[in-house]
């Protein structure tokens, strides 16, 4: 499976065929650099890792590197036409595909039980001190202490979120910009990899 880098640009709608209106986040796609190859003779697998942004630098001996912002790999059934150096566009992601996106959530700090899970909170009347407690998380003398993945107040967000099964509705090659159906985690800058389950089908 193909895959790219992009940032999320920010979300509107558009109006499909039949009138109904449909929310898209758009993206931006910058070329994406193949960074290097993993063949499966060397590395046991075919896969590519692509880099955007591309920010040269020097060592304290005078030699030359280049970074990138980010990079990552994705697989491949077959490497042809991945050479290193070459620079792959929003033509990666046809109109009609269905995608995977990952992104990073919005860190939200530290939150309650009910922000966090949707609890239902106390009563909020008649001389209750529950208001937005969890309620009871002890249990008896047997295990006599409270048992893990038990739903309490932490730490909300900023967390890798993986959506599958988006499918991409708009493709503006020329500008390099993808919009993808729905909302998609993250703030408007942030990096979204895109990955391609299946390209579209030539009747559609």
């Amino acid at each position: 499976m193909s895959g790219i880098i992009a940032k999320k640009v920010g979300m509107s709608r558009i109006f499909l065929e039949d009138g109904e209106a449909v929310a898209v986040t758009y993206l931006q796609v910058q070329p994406n650099t193949i960074v290097r190859t993993k063949t499966e003779g060397k590395d046991g697998y075919n896969a590519v890792v692509l880099g955007i942004e591309p920010k040269k630098w020097r060592t304290r001996k005078g030699k030359e590197h280049v970074r990138y912002r980010a990079q990552k790999e994705w697989r491949m059934e077959s490497l042809e036409g991945m050479e290193p150096g070459k620079a792959l566009t929003a033509d990666t992601v046809q109109e009609r595909s269905i995608v995977t996106v990952c992104a990073l959530s919005k860190g939200k700090g530290f939150q309650g039980v009910m922000r966090r899970y949707n609890f239902q909170g106390g009563p909020a009347t008649h001389g209750s001190h529950i208001h937005r407690r969890p309620g009871s998380v002890g249990m008896r003398e047997k295990p006599g202490r409270i048992m893990k993945g038990k739903r309490m107040p932490g730490h909300m967000g900023g967390g890798t979120v993986t959506l599958r099964g988006r499918p991409v509705l708009v493709c503006d090659r020329e500008k390099g910009i993808i919009g993808v159906k729905g909302p998609i985690p993250g703030p408007n800058g942030g990096l979204v990899y895109v990955t391609v389950e299946s390209l579209p089908s030539a009747g559609s």
